[in-house]
């Protein structure tokens, strides 16, 4: 029988994981900020620097097929994928951030490897930047969290 994983039974410990960050340049100030808080927490976890991939693609809809060619090369234990999508005066926000949402869960569905999101979804600058170093942290600790989880179901 599985019992629920209730979090605060261990604490998480990243040693030996292999981990793949993909973060989107687009709102740069944003993301870079998301990708440093995520990967001093996965140091912090015990993630080691040398096994963490961390590269960068144009915009937040060029972050799901980075993370699909790294599930299918192999190696990872899971996946962060990181972007700033702001609203603007068009429907562009709304196609942006329902289609990188969309394809990111497809790709870790398709793979069968965990994918934290922290692809921002935000109606403007100052909601993105409250939640940048937040989002960047509890990504790190979602893609270790789901890892260990999913290795205990194998």
């Amino acid at each position: 029988m599985l019992h629920a994983n209730k979090g605060a039974e261990a604490p998480l410990d990243g040693k030996g994981l292999r981990i793949g960050v993909v973060q989107a340049r687009f709102n740069a100030d944003i993301t870079d900020a998301l990708a440093s808080a995520c990967l001093a927490e996965l140091a912090a976890l015990g993630v080691a620097e040398g096994d963490v991939d961390h590269v960068q693609v144009p915009g937040a809809l060029e972050v799901p097929i980075v993370l699909q060619a790294m599930a299918r090369r192999g190696g990872y234990h899971a996946l962060v994928a990181l972007g700033c999508i702001i609203r603007g005066e068009t429907y562009h926000f709304e196609l942006v951030a329902n289609e990188s949402g969309a394809s990111v869960s497809r790709v870790a569905l398709d793979a069968h490897l965990p994918i934290a999101n922290a692809i921002l979804t935000t109606d403007n600058l100052e909601q993105a930047v409250a939640r940048q170093t937040d989002k960047g942290r509890d990504a790190a600790r979602v893609a270790v969290e789901m890892a260990r989880l999913l290795a205990t179901l194998k």
